[in-house]
């Protein structure tokens, strides 16, 4: 029976993306991270559920997630991308850092302006589209082992700006 007092509207705005960012962090695809979000929400607006505050919520609505994702893997009969998926519980509360990933997603925003033009193209193609490295080789105009290159370097590039833009954060 769905519950009358519960704001879902206001819940799903504040822990729909990291929902959705957790389980893409536990290896679900897109589209399916999507589906799973939605089966959270409405299986928490289902059944009896006491909002306490947020870090709590945000920990129900994990667990909810996860026992979704679980009974996904299943049922498909897949295999995780972790094995062990409290050690990735623990890595990801770690990392998070109580804000669902919050401050490191803009980190990461304020870092990808740093790279030069060809760098954030190589990664839109490679990472946001999707492409091989040699068919994004063929379309920036290099070979397959420069894009490798390029992609190793601005990685690295990436995790020293994140790590100093956190640290001055924090």
């Amino acid at each position: 029976m769905p519950q009358p007092e519960l704001d879902l509207e206001r819940l799903v705005r504040e822990h729909q993306a990291e929902l959705w960012r957790y389980l893409r962090y536990l290896g679900s695809d897109a589209a399916r991270a999507e589906d799973l979000v939605q089966e959270t929400f409405l299986r928490v607006w289902r059944r009896p559920f006491e909002e306490r505050n947020r870090r709590s919520t945000a920990a129900y609505l994990r667990t909810v997630a996860r026992n979704l994702f679980v009974s996904d893997i299943r049922r498909r009969r897949s295999r995780p991308v972790f094995q062990d998926l409290d050690e990735a519980d623990a890595a990801w509360n770690a990392h998070a850092g109580g804000d669902g990933g919050e401050r490191w997603r803009a980190a990461l925003t304020t870092c990808l302006e740093t790279l030069t033009d060809r760098a954030r193209q190589v990664l839109g193609l490679f990472y946001g589209a999707r492409r091989s490295r040699a068919a994004v080789g063929r379309e920036a105009g290099m070979t397959e082992h420069g894009v490798k290159t390029l992609l190793r370097r601005t990685r690295s590039k990436l995790r020293t700006c994140i790590e100093r833009k956190l640290h001055e954060s924090a």
